[in-house]
């Protein structure tokens, strides 16, 4: 959520920044709408405090001559007393329509990232050379042929946008997840295994809802009254296990990950690049995240992105790295970085990590705090997550970048003792 403060003091600079992302003629109605319920709330503030202090003297008043066995004044009728109801009534209507209106809002771009969508993102760096693959076969028909994945009986268990590993598909799998958790303890986060269902809270928080409400799964309101529903990424939970908190400066950065499988409503894609594990309903991911003071985030970001690139790199994958336009980045974040592996069979660059700067929109939404040192005034943290990494779409490149002429797939050294084997050979 935006500052309130800042849309008081500087409207020009925050529908300038917002106009990166939507049209200005919806900024514009938005901070119209935003400052006349704000006035609204702030009018409707004054006229009830002024209202208390009035009933505070009345009854000083009236206290005060029945000790001096003077007659008292006749307290405010009842009529009057329901006009206080009234207008706290009045104000809780303001200030939910206000928050809803500002809720709605996205994050303002940073200032180095443009405007428009992907057609508009720019690459920053590249790693490696694309692999010379001579007759090269995709990862569907890979994962087939060396039997890792099985689709068909995937669909059976779950329905479109589904698909089952199996023997050293599963193990693969499994062998990125433990060494890519190995990876990011080293790197100094800690571990968290959170619920895979969360509340209503946790997703409005994270900025997801309510704009992408009908992207997740939800249990119905009979089984979950406060509102539950299945995580889409662990970057929710994550966020949302710190709600209300106030953090010990010292401790910050807090750096956390976490390993959770996630749930999308997104259909499978049937275009080339959106085929097998590229795009599903469940896939696994490992999430970085960092809370951080505002004068932390800009190196947090950098080194989040360079650990991740770290990751792609030891894996031997070809990637380039891209700073995402404000239209193809999330509403939330500030700043995006997407990480982007190699697929030889359609000679385009798939995003396996998005990493971004959410500023302080996130923890405003979740009252995420820290106490400055020597001062009872609190702030709001930045926050910070990225994929480290998602195994789904690191599972197809390594099979298309490694394949081998003979139909086998080299394994990447770093996960050669995990699996023990440095080749994947088709199945006889």
């Amino acid at each position: 959520m935006l500052d309130m403060e800042l849309i008081r003091k500087d409207r020009e600079a925050v529908a300038t920044a917002l106009a990166k992302r939507l049209d200005p003629a919806e900024v514009n109605r938005a901070l119209d709408e935003i400052q006349r319920l704000d006035q609204e709330r702030r009018a409707l503030i004054t006229e009830i405090d002024a209202e208390r202090q009035r009933r505070k003297a009345e009854a000083r008043a009236y206290a005060e001559a029945k000790r001096s066995g003077a007659t008292p004044e006749p307290v405010a009728p009842e009529a009057e007393r329901k006009q206080l109801a009234e207008l706290e009534s009045q104000l809780d209507e303001v200030q939910s329509r206000l928050r809803t209106t500002m809720s709605e809002l996205p994050n303002l771009p940073a200032d180095d990232v443009v405007a428009g969508g992907k057609e508009a993102n720019r690459v920053v760096r590249t790693f490696g050379e694309p692999p010379a693959v001579e007759k090269v076969r995709d990862h569907v028909e890979l994962s087939r042929a060396l039997g890792l994945v099985d689709h068909e009986r995937g669909v059976k268990l779950g329905g479109s946008g589904f698909w089952m590993y199996t023997g050293l598909g599963a193990r693969l799998e499994w062998a990125l997840v433990n060494w890519l958790i190995e990876q990011n303890i080293q790197a100094g986060y800690e571990f968290l295994l959170p619920p895979h269902l969360l509340l209503d809270s946790a997703g409005f928080a994270a900025g997801q809802f309510p704009k992408f409400y009908d992207d997740v799964y939800h249990l119905d309101k009979q089984s979950a009254p406060r509102g539950q529903f299945l995580l889409p990424t662990a970057e929710t939970a994550i966020l949302g296990a710190f709600q209300d908190e106030i953090l010990e400066t010292a401790k910050l950065p807090l750096k956390a990950f976490a390993y959770t499988p996630c749930y999308r409503r997104e259909a499978a894609g049937s275009h080339s690049d959106e085929r097998g594990t590229v795009r599903g309903h469940q896939f696994n991911k490992v999430e970085i995240f960092q809370f951080t003071l505002p004068e932390q985030a800009g190196a947090a970001l950098e080194a989040m992105v360079g650990h991740v690139e770290g990751l792609v790199e030891k894996l031997g994958l070809h990637f380039q790295t891209s700073l995402l336009a404000a239209g193809d980045s999330s509403a939330a974040m500030k700043k995006t970085l997407d990480v982007e592996v190699w697929m030889p069979s359609t000679g385009k660059y798939k995003e396996v990590s998005s990493v971004s700067w959410g500023g302080d929109y996130q923890a405003r939404r979740a009252a995420i705090r820290y106490r400055e040192p020597g001062g009872k005034q609190t702030r709001f943290v930045h926050t910070l997550n990225g994929s480290a990494l998602a195994t789904s779409r690191l599972f197809p490149a390594i099979l298309e970048q490694f394949q081998q002429p003979d139909g086998s797939v080299v394994v990447p050294e770093v996960l050669r003792d995990k699996l023990g084997t440095d080749r994947l050979t088709p199945v006889r």
